[in-house]
């Protein structure tokens, strides 16, 4: 049985809280903060300015990042809050470099689970 574990993080003061205190990654496509949050579960964030492109485009933007984060949920460890901000590079980026993108950042900042 699969289980969502994560939902969204839609206040500002708690994207706000997260670039004041988080630690941040950055790889060419994506920026990720994370900061321990003491909940069970994670809350993921996704952030796409207006530079990257029209609401099309980043709404899809958008779709693929929390897309790559869902199927890839279960190696993340539990209790932490997340930001993914889409740089203007990742534009017209298909699903699996987008996927790439967030799992180098997630094992730079290590929140990886260890296999």
């Amino acid at each position: 049985m699969k289980y969502p574990h994560s939902e969204s993080l839609k206040k500002n003061r708690d994207f706000q809280l997260l670039y004041k205190e988080g630690k941040s990654r950055a790889n060419r496509y994506l920026v990720l903060y994370v900061k321990e949050n003491g909940l069970e579960k994670n809350r993921l964030g996704v952030s796409v300015s207006k530079k990257v492109g029209n609401s099309i485009v980043r709404h899809r933007i958008t779709r693929l990042i929390r897309e790559s984060y869902r199927l890839h949920e279960d190696m993340f460890n539990s209790g932490l809050d997340m930001v993914v901000i889409a740089r203007i590079s990742a534009k017209d980026r298909s699903m699996s470099e987008i996927e790439s993108a967030l799992l180098h950042l997630g094992k730079l900042q290590g929140v990886l689970k260890e296999e």
